[in-house]
């Protein structure tokens, strides 16, 4: 096994009485992409502001390319990208002078980086829009912009946090096709995200954390597969909660949420034929997915940001 690029040990943070990461461990190895989920306030940002020196942690370590964090921060920030949850562009200068001026940030020579900046474009698909400003762009736009500005010193570890949050679904394939080419090109990334088709289609292991603490960790198929049942069926309808109470013992597990109400079994048959001759009600069969894993570890009430 490679030595990993970046190495968290027992990290810890404190704000006032409560622990906003709490005994954190974790590796990254190079090409692969370990994603981040859990609710608001759970640590995520927390955690990636630690990593890039800007919060110190109260315990703990982080070494990334084996350098202490924040001690030498300066040295590893050379081989490390960031697309932070809000863009940072300068809104008064276009495309390239976004990437050009960014560049300067990491001493990179003048020709070094408008040699890179056609092809930073090119991966952006925003050839076209060398010259549009921020304010000119879309959406979509702008954060394949950041993107492309976190890759112009060419890094070895990515880290995102939630790079793809208010785009449009076609925006977020777009974004997902460009991260799977710097997978495949070695790059590491670590990723976090509210977005559970995301996890599953770009994360090669998965940490769910809770109130700071990590309550679950592995790949994502294998952590649906030791934490839910196989099948859930969804009922909708007026009858759906007289159904919940006679139909309780057909499932493993029965939630509600408002008006559906949600099966957990190994073994549909059975239950979708008996609720077959129902018309007053609508029923959706479906694999578990990573949302029933997120809202079975972390629970369905909402979080308020931390």
């Amino acid at each position: 096994m490679p030595e990993p690029l970046l190495r968290i040990e027992g990290l810890s943070k404190r704000y006032g009485g409560s622990l906003a990461v709490d005994a954190l461990s974790f590796s990254i190895q190079p090409g692969e992409c370990l994603g981040v989920i859990g609710p608001n306030g759970a640590g995520k940002t927390t955690t990636i502001r630690m990593c890039l020196g800007l919060t110190g942690p109260d315990a703990g370590t982080i070494e990334a390319f084996g350098l202490p964090i924040p001690a030498r921060v300066r040295e590893a920030k050379r081989r490390i990208g960031v697309v932070t949850q809000f863009d940072s562009l300068d809104p008064d200068f276009t495309c390239t002078e976004n990437l050009r001026v960014y560049g300067r940030y990491f001493g990179m020579r003048a020709a070094a980086i408008d040699a890179r900046i056609p092809e930073l474009l090119e991966f952006a698909a925003l050839t076209a829009k060398a010259g549009a400003r921020p304010g000119e762009l879309s959406g979509g736009m702008r954060r394949r912009l950041s993107l492309a500005r976190a890759l112009v010193n060419d890094p070895d570890l990515l880290l995102l946090d939630e790079p793809t949050t208010g785009l449009d679904p076609q925006a977020r394939h777009v974004m997902w096709e460009r991260l799977g080419n710097l997978l495949q090109q070695g790059k590491a990334i670590l990723l976090t995200t509210h977005f559970m088709d995301e996890a599953e289609r770009l994360c090669d292991r998965l940490i769910v954390l809770d109130h700071g603490r990590k309550i679950a960790e592995g790949t994502p198929r294998g952590l649906i597969a030791e934490h839910l049942e196989s099948d859930v069926v969804e009922v909708y309808g007026d009858g759906a909660a007289e159904v919940a109470r006679e139909r309780a013992h057909a499932a493993q597990r029965v939630e509600t949420s408002g008006d559906t109400v949600f099966f957990y079994l190994r073994d549909a048959r059975a239950l979708l034929e008996a609720l077959g001759p129902r018309h007053d009600l609508r029923t959706l069969h479906r694999p578990a997915n990573l949302e029933d894993l997120f809202l079975k570890l972390t629970g369905r009430q909402i979080r308020e940001d931390a």
